[in-house]
């Protein structure tokens, strides 16, 4: 097995010098939409209702239109969770969450610095200010015992990212949070259907932040979903998606702090698709982790490349394989690597994004006008060098 291993190893480096590439044909994009997607829009279509059901005024439809309610209904169901709201993005509903749980100008918000800047972005709509924490050399999540040493007077909630599909770890960051009387903010945008210790990812925090976009496992081209078990929360996400200064008295909520007009509605078009894409939910995970396990086998013979790791007690569900590369180990350079099977017709990724506060908004402080608010309000540190691990990971070692 490893002398085949090192034959194709050898025939790959020899494409980069213009030999016949392994992978003659592209490799399709996976198209996710079907024909039950299409006949559900044409039903809706017939119907000849309004594309948006919502109405930011005090009524029955400022919750949504028939569609909108009927896939929460259906969410819920899936997931068995109390509440969810759904949003016209995941990025939206990470906004909507910071609004719901009080974020106020100088709050500090723990944030991994491995993720999609729309997760240390959210703070800094209310004011707050993302403080970055370490993530684990194996499962690259949040480290608990890094984000222990972040929690200040001024921590009002850590947003754990499930990254890739993994969990992060949940129950102990929840914990934690319990024992601060702060929030956890689950990023599940990448990890449906993945569980730890038995419960659903999205469902461990006090919110659960889904995604809907055109490459996560269930797509409607855009989409978002908030899931809490927390009434008073989920009050607070409805009338920040909707214009809730519009209906506070209507709704007699008397917790009005960060309730203002924005629109963060989802289509009634958007819930139908997404209704369906929720039908086939368990096959697409099932098929990515079908895909992940067989390129994990794969690889099982292969020195200095090191398959994603499963915490016991958890699932993963795969949105992404991401394997950890040794250059010593190979005995040549993660990038000479990459540009080998990129030469096959093997798409590859050399890491994943920068660490996000090397993003110009950390560096230059400056988010709201040119005064540096709210990054005055805080001694909040974004030199470089601020979380070794992740800038090993991105830099040297994560391949996808």
């Amino acid at each position: 097995m490893t002398s085949q291993i090192d034959a194709r190893a050898t025939e790959a480096l020899l494409a980069l010098s213009g030999g016949k590439a392994c992978v003659e044909e592209p490799i399709p994009v996976y198209h996710g939409i079907g024909e039950e997607e299409k006949a559900a829009v044409m039903a809706f279509f017939d119907k000849r209702i309004p594309l948006s059901g919502f109405h930011g005024s005090p009524r029955p439809s400022f919750f949504g239109g028939p569609e909108v309610l009927a896939f929460e209904a259906a969410w819920k169901a899936k997931f068995g969770c109390r509440h969810a709201v759904s949003m016209n993005s995941a990025t939206s509903a990470l906004f909507a969450a910071m609004g719901a749980i009080g974020i106020s100008p100088g709050d500090e918000v723990i944030v991994p610095p491995y993720t999609m800047s729309a997760t240390a972005i959210a703070p800094l709509v209310y004011g707050g200010i993302p403080v970055f924490a370490e993530i684990e050399d194996q499962y690259f999540c949040l480290d608990v015992t890094q984000v222990q040493k972040k929690i200040s007077s001024r921590t009002k909630a850590i947003i754990a990212v499930n990254l890739w599909g993994h969990p992060a770890q949940l129950s102990e960051l929840r914990a934690l949070c319990d024992e601060n009387s702060i929030y956890l903010i689950e990023d599940n945008a990448q990890a449906i259907l993945s569980r730890e210790k038995g419960v659903y990812t999205g469902n461990i925090g006090h919110i659960g932040i889904f995604s809907m976009n055109i490459h996560k496992h269930i797509q409607a081209g855009e989409g978002g979903v908030c899931t809490t078990a927390d009434d008073d929360l989920a009050a607070r996400l409805c009338m920040i998606r909707n214009h809730g200064e519009n209906v506070v008295d209507w709704l007699k909520h008397d917790n009005l702090a960060n309730v203002w007009g924005f629109n963060f509605r989802q289509t009634e078009i958007g819930a139908v698709i997404s209704r369906i894409q929720l039908q086939k939910l368990e096959q697409r995970v099932a098929r990515c982790v079908d895909i992940s396990e067989r390129l994990t086998q794969g690889i099982a013979g292969l020195k200095g490349i090191y398959a994603p790791k499963v915490r016991p007690g958890c699932t993963h569900s795969y949105y992404m394989w991401s394997a950890r590369f040794n250059e010593k180990e190979v005995g040549c350079s993660r990038k000479r690597f990459c540009e080998a099977l990129k030469a096959e017709g093997v798409p590859i990724a050399e890491g994943y994004v920068a660490p996000l506060y090397r993003l110009p908004v950390f560096q230059k402080k400056i988010a709201i006008g040119d005064q540096g608010w709210p990054f005055n309000l805080t001694r909040a540190d974004y030199r470089d060098g601020l979380c070794p691990v992740t800038e090993r990971l991105h830099e040297n070692e994560i391949i996808q």
